[in-house]
């Protein structure tokens, strides 16, 4: 029935929220808490050097920070705790699942310094991999250090406006930038150029309104955002 499938759709929502949002979404049973990460000396960070760009890619989706020296890297995650507390101890730990995601609904982040093996959790490292795509506009590897340092602490948190690939080209390159996010907004114009998709969605945000009981405050955003992204198109 459609009360089922809401569980459905809310759990793949989620599920493609955490991708946006550069971090691996746990396995089921974990109760929230997040995974250790490997242990100390993991990582070779001999070949890293100060103000290099990190990119640590998954399956869909990469995450970035600019290297400080001496094993740490910083870097910005989402994170709802920063609002509440001013306690470094506490902010410090590992953001949980729960910590990330009222993070990202409440648009509250911070820029975080980590260990590389915090930061990379397991996955491979590349380096500098973003310099080839801005040329000459590569600034240099202190510069880079410094303006993250400058950034470390609470920062505003947007998908679209704000995420880690933003902070390290801005870094770096000086402009934040992100590729990711705009491959993801291009895939999605394409999907809602075509008319019978925004029909659907408006047919959806509809139902969810009469059949569901859904708050129109909540619902409607969902009917004219793709009107919006067409137009824009």
């Amino acid at each position: 029935t459609m009360k089922n499938s809401v569980p459905q759709a809310a759990s793949l929502l989620l599920e493609k929220l955490l991708l946006l949002v550069h971090v691996r979404p746990l396995p089921a049973g974990s109760g929230g808490e997040t995974p250790p990460p490997p242990a100390p000396g993991y990582y070779d960070t001999s070949c890293f050097k100060r103000g290099d760009l990190l990119e640590v890619p998954r399956t869909l989706f990469i995450h970035f920070g600019i290297y400080l020296g001496e094993n740490r890297v910083a870097h910005l995650m989402p994170d709802i705790l920063p609002a509440f507390t001013g306690d470094r101890r506490q902010i410090q730990q590992v953001v949980t699942n729960k910590r990330l995601i009222l993070g990202v609904i409440t648009k509250t982040a911070s820029i975080r310094v980590d260990t590389v093996e915090d930061f990379a959790y397991g996955g491979s490292i590349l380096v500098n991999h973003m310099d080839r795509l801005f040329e000459d506009q590569v600034l240099g590897s202190e510069e880079a250090a410094r303006r993250a340092e400058k950034l470390v602490g609470a920062t505003a948190y947007s998908l679209l406006w704000n995420n880690c690939e933003h902070f390290v080209t801005y870094c770096r390159y000086g402009a934040p930038v992100s590729f990711q996010t705009d491959k993801f907004c291009e895939t999605v114009k394409m999907i809602i150029r075509d008319q019978r998709s925004v029909l659907a969605s408006v047919l959806v945000g509809l139902a969810s309104i009469v059949c569901l009981g859904l708050a129109p405050s909540t619902t409607l955003p969902t009917i004219f955002i793709p009107f919006f992204l067409w137009m824009a198109g």
